[in-house]
């Protein structure tokens, strides 16, 4: 296999990210003295950013590391024909080569469309290539293309989206938080969704605190006040399907890559800066495939009773129990659940929990989560998982905070123990010993290490 063609690879391994982030899947690589420098992939819907090309991003990488714009000894490898933009920062750099894939017949600026590089007055001349890998490249924006068209008829229109009548939250147990709404939250238009955001916006530190099946943001109401009296914001989500957000009934738009991109969106479309991230159950499964692609804005991580969605290991005993009793239960009922998980509640607390639920209908995700587990390496989001994994291990800087509920019988002490292993710099657990699988019952204890931990 020639030199040329490993980073022809290397670039359709970053487009592969692109395509995992929801960008359209182009990715690209800087050669210098025979080995890779840089690499990007699309990110101007992730970073809002319309410069954001593969090829702009690496270029930009490319330049810190050699300490110099101009690039006369490098050459670019991109999955896709660069547009008159990306060719224009091509010649600026004054880069030897550029060797692309597949072909772009709507905006291509190498031949396609127009040829800036054949163009005599320009002042450089740099060599162009097309066609190395094509099909391989071409394949794979078809195939997100049309994924993409798939979903948008499947989302278009919102139609049998039910809304829980807001009588149903009133008077709840500890639970006094005022409620904000977001109905046009990019790829999720027509959708209402639902988020607390308590403490003062201008907060050095934002908790972001994302819950899990078959709960939803009453689950951190015991933590959310000690977290917001010390002068911090917290921002806590329902995910779609819970809580006050709204709730699809065709389980099929549940997906582990519709909930993630959610969150991603929500992150960008509030701004939040020095985040703090506070997952358990799918708040875990989920949130811990963000701060890999939005590094600057995460600082912290308080992880309880998660895992990795990796779909590498066999499903653990008791989650296939757990599996098995959803499955079984299509009408679950949910106070009844968390008056047996949780014994210490009171009734109307217990009760709280089923407020989101009138009757099966509004239960779709409740049904659908626990199937969405990746059992398999090839299963949505286990790739994703694998290589935020992968990222806490060896990437990760911020400061860490773990919290186990010691009596779960899912996702407890030795699937806790497993994930402390993949998070850099993870110290001792803080052990819950009453705490079960829904440990921010017993969160005030959690939430008062956490301002130790993360407060200065």
């Amino acid at each position: 296999m020639s030199d040329a063609v490993l980073y022809m690879r290397a670039a359709l391994a970053a487009a592969e990210r692109a395509a995992e982030a929801g960008e359209v899947p182009v990715g690209a690589v800087v050669v210098h003295a025979g080995r890779v420098i840089a690499t990007g992939w699309n990110r101007p819907v992730g970073d809002c950013d319309p410069s954001a090309h593969a090829e702009m991003v690496a270029l930009r990488a490319a330049a810190q590391v050699l300490g110099n714009y101009r690039l006369p000894e490098a050459e670019l490898f991109v999955t896709l024909e660069p547009c008159s933009m990306c060719a224009g920062a091509v010649l600026q750099a004054r880069l030897k080569k550029v060797t692309f894939g597949a072909h772009d017949a709507k905006a291509g600026a190498a031949g396609s469309v127009v040829d800036l590089f054949a163009e005599a007055r320009i002042n450089h001349q740099t060599q162009v290539e097309g066609g190395l890998l094509g099909e391989e490249c071409a394949i794979l924006l078809r195939d997100f293309f049309a994924a993409r068209r798939t979903q948008a008829k499947e989302r278009a229109p919102m139609q049998d989206v039910l809304r829980t009548p807001d009588a149903r939250f009133a008077d709840l147990p500890g639970y006094p938080f005022a409620p904000h709404y977001i109905g046009d939250l990019k790829g999720y238009q027509g959708l209402r969704i639902h988020y607390l955001d308590e403490g003062p916006r201008e907060a050095r530190l934002v908790f972001l605190c994302l819950h899990g099946q078959p709960s939803w943001s009453y689950l951190y109401r015991r933590m959310i006040p000690v977290l917001a009296d010390a002068g911090h914001r917290v921002v806590a989500p329902d995910l779609i399907g819970f809580g006050k957000s709204d709730k699809p009934v065709d389980e099929a738009r549940y997906t582990f890559m519709f909930h993630r991109g959610m969150l991603a969106n929500l992150v960008l479309r509030l701004d939040l800066q020095n985040v703090v991230l506070v997952c358990q159950d799918w708040g875990g499964l989920l949130g811990l495939t963000l701060p890999m692609d939005m590094p600057e804005r995460f600082c912290g991580l308080l992880v309880m009773n998660t895992d990795f969605a990796t779909g590498d290991a066999p499903l653990s005993p008791g989650f296939l129990a757990w599996r098995d009793f959803n499955n079984k239960n299509p009408d679950m009922a949910v106070g009844r659940l968390f008056a047996r998980a949780c014994p210490h509640l009171s009734a109307a607390e217990a009760a709280a929990y089923d407020a989101p639920f009138p009757d099966a209908t509004y239960k779709a995700g409740v049904r659908r989560f626990p199937n969405l587990v990746p059992d398999h390496p090839d299963v949505e989001g286990a790739a994703l998982s694998r290589r935020a994994r992968a990222w806490f291990t060896d990437q990760w800087q911020g400061r860490t905070l773990m919290a186990v509920g010691m009596r779960d019988p899912v996702l407890g002490p030795p699937v806790m123990s497993k994930v402390a292993k993949s998070i850099r710099g993870c110290p001792p657990p803080m052990e819950v010993p009453d705490g079960g699988h829904f440990v921010q019952e017993w969160g005030e204890d959690i939430a008062r290490r956490a301002l130790q931990v993360f407060g200065n």
